[in-house]
């Protein structure tokens, strides 16, 4: 998967270097910047959670236990898209090819970009943008969306085409 990484960051890094472009012609002088409070209570979370990740194996629990004690994690992979590729390789059968599963990874990773309910990570970080008065008009991100997601999704689905056929003993 990490030739199909690289090939979306390269898409997303032109699309977007492109699509910003008068934003990132600015001026060199830096941003006057209003320091809010660290959110405590994530870093209290997240230090916990990797604690018990590396405790985990000393004490012989498995680290899904782990990850579902974390309950911010459960909730955002449930309502995710952990029912899209659960309904997705269902239907695919009980032993599907490793490349079909990686092709829904992706599909289910690169896909909900298109819309603003499409992920709820985009859901969350439109609401901290507005909370700032810094979130995107809706036909902005539908634009930019409509530029990143099929050519990433290409970009994506060719190069982990190449990575499986020219990297047989990877996966198999």
């Amino acid at each position: 998967m990490g030739l199909p990484w690289l090939a979306v960051i390269g898409v997303e890094y032109l699309v977007f270097r492109r699509f910003f472009r008068t934003d990132l012609t600015g001026s060199t002088s830096p941003p006057i910047r209003h320091s809010a409070p660290a959110p405590r209570f994530a870093f209290v979370v997240l230090a916990l959670t990797l604690v018990g990740f590396a405790v985990s194996g000393f004490v012989g629990v498995a680290p899904v236990w782990v990850a579902e004690a974390s309950l911010a994690a459960l909730l955002a992979n449930v309502v995710n898209n952990l029912p899209a590729t659960l309904v997705i390789l269902g239907a695919l059968g009980p032993t599907p090819h490793p490349g079909v599963v990686l092709a829904v990874l992706l599909g289910v990773n690169i896909g909900p970009n298109l819309t603003y309910v499409g992920s709820l990570a985009t859901l969350l970080w439109r609401r901290v943008l507005a909370g700032r008065d810094a979130a995107p008009t809706l036909s902005e991100f539908l634009r930019l969306g409509a530029l990143t997601v099929p050519a990433c999704l290409a970009a994506a689905t060719l190069t982990l085409w190449l990575a499986l056929t020219f990297g047989r003993g990877w996966l198999l």
